[in-house]
């Protein structure tokens, strides 16, 4: 008769516990190991991102983009339907770096390592030749692990803008200078209409530089004189300011910078006829042939105010009395602004609206 004693039994557990613990172990390794291998399968299982046939005209070109992401593999396949040579065929990864590129091929088969996530632009160019290329490619992954398993390879367009900036000299408008002038003051005689010298005279003047306007007031007696000494008189009664500020201010000045005035005119007294012109038009007045002009009167006294022009001008006068000599006086003022200019630096923002490609992942 055997008789179990306490120790038998203690260890006899021990051993299941050991037992049991082993097996767990080995079990929980056999599962690590089933992950590890599955995912390495899973992960060198090639996935399919495009595969098309495209024609490519002659000297023509064609581009598509897709999606990579860090670490994948990149596998190409390229065939020419009819074994015909294709002038280049490159992978880019955007916006400039070149991956991949062959010349006069008809057949690629390509592993590529992606550097970083990006998008990559694949080009066919075809050359002068006589017919289109016919190109069949296809295009997969092998993702690097199960994260990028469904990365979207797919390329999205958008617009968005640029916005720049640049220094440029720019000119402005310092200051402006106003300065009245009272021009001319001129006395002209006239022999008779029956005189052998002729009856006609002129005289020419140049406007200032910067004139914006001008005016006239022309008279042939005493009479004309004194009315003008009146009406200008009177008018700068009520002008005070403007001649603290410019005392060359007359009646005459207000006329060229187009304010109303009004001076009595005689209505008797000599008779003169008077044209105003350009250059060349005086010598045609005088010669007795046909001319043009920019205003005539025939007056005792007058006065306007005139546009500013560029170049000679003529006063040119002529006395239709045959046994009396005339003379008239014209007096002439003028408006010129100055202007002072200054550069400065100035900055110019210039916003160019863009065609963006992005991915959505």
């Amino acid at each position: 008769m055997v008789t179990c004693t306490n120790d038998d039994s203690n260890n006899s557990a021990n051993q299941i516990k050991i037992f049991s613990t082993m097996n767990q172990k080995l079990i929980f390794s056999i599962q690590l190991l089933t992950i590890v291998l599955s995912t390495q399968l899973h992960a060198q299982t090639p996935v399919d991102v495009a595969e098309s046939t495209v024609k490519v005209n002659i000297l023509g070109e064609e581009i598509f983009y897709f999606g990579f992401a860090e670490g994948d593999k990149l596998i190409f396949n390229f065939e020419e339907a009819n074994g015909k040579e294709i002038k280049e065929v490159e992978i880019v990864e955007m916006p400039a770096t070149s991956r991949f590129i062959d010349y006069k091929t008809s057949r690629i088969n390509k592993t590529l390592t992606v550097p970083r996530t990006g998008i990559y632009k694949f080009r066919f160019t075809n050359s002068a030749g006589i017919s289109a290329k016919l190109c069949k490619y296809k295009i997969q992954r092998i993702p690097v692990g199960p994260a990028t398993q469904n990365f979207n390879c797919t390329v999205y367009t958008g617009t968005g803008n640029d916005t720049t900036y640049s220094t440029e000299k720019e000119e402005y408008l310092e200051r402006t200078d106003t300065v009245l002038t009272n021009y001319q003051d001129r006395l002209i005689k006239l022999n008779t209409a029956s005189s052998p010298a002729g009856n006609k005279s002129t005289f020419n003047f140049i406007l200032p530089d910067n004139v914006i306007g001008w005016s006239f007031y022309l008279f042939t007696n005493p009479e004309g004189q004194q009315a003008y000494e009146e009406a200008n008189k009177k008018f700068l009664v009520t002008e005070k300011s403007v001649i603290a500020k410019f005392p060359s201010y007359t009646i005459l000045t207000a006329l060229a910078l187009n304010k109303p005035i009004s001076i009595n005119k005689p209505q008797t007294g000599e008779t003169i006829n008077y044209w105003i012109m350009e250059g060349e038009n005086a010598e045609l007045f005088t010669s007795g042939a046909q001319f043009r002009y920019i205003k005539k009167g025939k007056v005792i006294s007058d006065y306007s105010r005139m546009d500013p022009r560029k170049g000679s001008l003529f006063f040119c006068f002529s006395n239709d009395h045959p046994v009396s000599m005339a003379s008239i006086t014209a007096k002439i003022s003028t408006v010129q602004v100055n202007e002072t200019l200054q550069t400065r630096d100035v900055k110019r923002m210039q916003v160019t609206t863009r065609t963006k490609m992005y991915l959505k992942n």
